[in-house]
C-alpha cells in the first residue's frame, strides 16, 4: 500500500479505471458471443457499437476496432447474412 497521499489517490484511480475497462471488455465479449451464436444485423450492430465505444474511450486503437468490425462483417457475409447499413 502506498504511503504518500498522491500515490494512494493514484492507486484508487487505477483500481476504478481497471474495473471500468474490464467491464467494457466484458461487454465486447458478450456482444461478440451473441453475434457468433446468432449472426443477425442487430447483433452485428451491437458488437460493432461496442468496438466503437472501446476505441472512443482509448481502450482499443482505432484501426484495431476497425479491423475487428471488418471481421464481423466477413463472418456475417459467410453466414449468408445480407449486409446493409443501419441508420
Amino acid at each position: 500500500m502506498p504511503i504518500i497521499k498522491s500515490a494512494q489517490k493514484a492507486a484508487r484511480q487505477t483500481e476504478k479505471r481497471t474495473a471500468h475497462n474490464q467491464q467494457i471488455k466484458k461487454d465486447i465479449k458478450t456482444a461478440l458471443k451473441a453475434f457468433r451464436a446468432n449472426p443477425t444485423m442487430e447483433n452485428m450492430a451491437k458488437a460493432q457499437s461496442e468496438y466503437d465505444k472501446a476505441a472512443k474511450k482509448g481502450l482499443l486503437k482505432k484501426n484495431t476496432a476497425s479491423r475487428r468490425k471488418a471481421s464481423l462483417a466477413k463472418i456475417g457475409k459467410e453466414a449468408g447474412m445480407k449486409l446493409e447499413k443501419l441508420s
